[in-house]
Formats: C-alpha cells, structure tokens, sequence
C-alpha cells in the first residue's frame, strides 16, 4: 500500500510545478510571487527541460519592471538563460532524453519550461549547471563586444561595472587578447579582485576622477569604452575616449540616459554604439554563432578562469536571492537553483 502512494505523489508532482510569476510590471520585490502551475506540454519542435539552475541578470529585473527591450506578456515568469535536462525530447530525435543543455526563453524561473530546439545547446559533461547557466548572456556578450569593437593588442579597453559578471568575464577575454584594460569600481575592495583578474588600471567612481586618471595612465584615453551603466557614468567613459575612439553601450543600470557633449564628439571624430545580443543572435551568421560558443565554451572550462558564484537559492528562497542581489559590493552570480 505504501508503494502504491509513492507512485500516485510523484504522478502528480510531474503535473505540477513551482514557478515564480509577476501579473504586473514593477519592483521585483513588489510584484513577484511563487505559485503551482501546471507543467507544460511540449508543442512539435519543442522539447521540455527540467531546469537544474538560472542565474539573476540587471535585465531579468529591467524586463520585470517593463523597461526592457521585450515586453512582458501577463502574467508571466522571469528569466531568460538556463541550464538543465531533457525530460522530454523532441519529436525529430535532435535531442534525447536525460541530455545536459543550456538554453535561452522567456520565463526560466520556473521548475519546466518547454522551450523550441534551436535555442537548446548542448553542455560538456564536465561543465556543472551552475557554471552552464551564465553561459550565454554575459560571456557571449563580453566576446561579441570585443570581437565587434577591433581592439588590437596593446590598446586600450575601459568598461564600466567592471566588478559585474560581465566586467568580469570581458577582462579575462581581453586580457588573453592583449588589451590593456580599464575599470570603475564603486567599492575600494573591488579594487585588488579585479587587477587580479587581469586588469592594469582599477577606478574607484565614487571618489576618483575617472576622466582625469585614464588621460594620465592611458597615455591620452582609450581607444573602446563597454558601458553599461549609463548616465553620468556614461558620460564619463565618452570622456574618457581619445580621438576617434568607440563607445559601445549595452546597459543602463542607472536607469538614465547619457548626456552627451556635442563638442566632444564632433572635435574629437567620436563614435558611440549600442550593442544588444539578442539582435546579434537574430541577425548573425549560424556559423559564427557556432565559432562564438565555440571559443566561450573552451573559455568557460579552463582551469585558470575564475566564474564567481555569489549565493544559491531555491525558487522559494527568491527574495532572499533578490536581497543578495542587491547586496551592495557583491561579488559573484546569484543562482536559483533546483
């Protein structure tokens, strides 16, 4: 009799599943919820994954309080990269059962989603989910921006957030390319953890001048500024260029626009870019996008590159990862895990 209960609970938990959802825009903290939904059943071309681990990205939260580049469809789950295994494959045979993938879709915070083949990866087996969910969004990013940019040995790269997930990643690639590399920070102990990194000039925006610093040690400016702040910030980093020097633009986490200085730009020949990977994945090539993932993958699993994980958390455990999250001078990824 016992065993003929066991079977009957876990039938119906397959029915079910935990996910977070927001039925309106706003605060993360104001809006979200945890709730049971009905698991969802693959469509043709679809395979379901039983996701294993997602980590918390600035646009997850951007798309949570609608001011994201995609709109939320209400109600609807956050998240849009991570890891995890097939619990049911698809009807072609592409992908079987039990096999390990990193994936991008709207509305990852959830137990199962079911997601269309072409944005299933399959991971080695020696990359961990943990490691395979920060696979996609901030090291691909890192490596189209750097590839994009034409940064040559011995030039100069100043990114912003330097200390963010991004920051982090786009150092390291630099650096194993020969660029010289610049960073702000806002905490003064962030400092020692990016030169270790590879970074050869660290400043502290808040109370250094970043223009003033990277004239002096640049030997003039950068040649490319990555920002993601926006801003005053961004106005800094366009600052901070030499003649002729790139700007490309991929975030606003202040939540406000750069002003410009049109003399600046003009007297100096600058130019400024935004860069958003979801437009690069629609309109570049499948062979590239295969050469990308390609090279983040080898980068991912070599022994020297350092991927810091902040905290790991349950979905019912998401507003204390939000809490972590926003835990001033954090270091490393918060993850919600299964």
């Amino acid at each position: 009799m016992r065993t003929i209960i066991f079977k009957i609970h876990v039938s119906e938990k397959m029915d079910t599943m935990k996910e977070i959802i927001f039925e309106k825009t706003g605060l993360p903290e104001e809006v979200l919820k945890l709730v049971d939904s009905p698991v969802p059943s693959p469509k043709a071309g679809e395979v379901l994954i039983r996701v294993k681990a997602r980590n918390i990205n600035p646009a997850d939260l951007m798309f949570i309080r609608g001011r994201y580049g995609i709109l939320p469809e209400l109600p609807s789950s956050a998240g849009f990269e991570a890891s995890g295994v097939i619990e049911i494959p698809d009807e072609s045979g592409k992908f079987q059962k039990g096999t390990r993938v990193m994936f991008t879709t709207v509305g990852t915070w959830r137990e199962f989603v079911a997601v269309p083949t072409s944005s299933v990866i399959p991971i080695p087996e020696e990359m961990p989910f943990e490691i395979a969910c920060q696979a996609f969004v901030n090291p691909m990013t890192a490596h189209c921006m750097i590839e994009k940019s034409g940064l040559k040995p011995g030039e100069w790269l100043l990114i912003t957030a330097g200390a963010s997930a991004f920051g982090k990643f786009a150092i390291q690639m630099a650096k194993a390319k020969g660029i010289r590399v610049a960073c702000t920070v806002r905490h003064e102990e962030q400092k020692d953890l990016l030169k270790d990194l590879g970074a050869d000039l660290v400043i502290n925006s808040e109370s250094e001048k970043v223009q003033h610093l990277i004239q002096d040690k640049t030997d003039g400016g950068v040649h490319v500024a990555f920002d993601a702040v926006s801003g005053m910030l961004g106005a800094k980093a366009l600052s901070s260029l030499r003649k002729g020097g790139l700007l490309m633009v991929f975030g606003a986490l202040s939540l406000e626009n750069i002003p410009l200085n049109s003399g600046l730009m003009i007297f100096k020949s600058l130019r400024m870019e935004g860069f958003w990977l979801t437009d690069w994945m629609i309109h570049s090539d499948p062979l590239e996008k295969k050469k990308a993932f390609k090279i983040v993958f080898e980068f991912l699993l070599k022994d020297d590159s350092k991927i810091d994980i902040g905290g790991k958390f349950t979905l019912d455990q998401f507003e204390e990862a939000l809490n972590s999250y926003h835990k001033a001078g954090r270091n490393g990824k918060i993850l919600l895990i299964s």
